[in-house]
């Protein structure tokens, strides 16, 4: 996965320092945590109490994963599983990196129309 960071987008390797998107779940947002990484000096990116416009899972994930599994019916949750892997496994590395290249122009567009949604 490295390899194939460096190969792709070398300005993110290359930077120095980490950056982290992360959702504002309570574990994320703990005083705790914040100190921790700010102790790091790991910046974080500011990101809304909950936007599914901006959120990778959201409005690039669920929307393939929810096309894969239509018609199909679950009688085991070992089925469940074997269903969300098969689906993982079938992107290649293109998909995953289309639904983060396409997170910058949905924060452009977030902060165009005033953070209301637009999908």
């Amino acid at each position: 996965m490295y390899a194939n960071l460096c190969a792709q987008q070398p300005a993110l390797v290359n930077r120095h320092g980490v950056l982290l998107l992360h959702d504002n779940a309570r574990p994320h947002v703990a005083k705790k945590t914040i100190k921790k990484l700010s102790e790091l000096n790991i910046e974080v990116l500011p990101h809304p109490p909950y936007s599914p416009d901006i959120s990778p899972t959201d409005y690039h994930l669920f929307k393939h994963l929810d096309g894969f599994l239509t018609g199909k019916v679950f009688q085991e949750e070992k089925r469940v599983k074997d269903a969300f892997h098969e689906f993982i496994g079938s992107r290649s590395s293109d998909f995953f990196k289309h639904g983060i290249d396409t997170l910058v122009s949905r924060w452009n567009k977030c902060i165009e129309i005033d953070g209301d949604y637009f999908d």
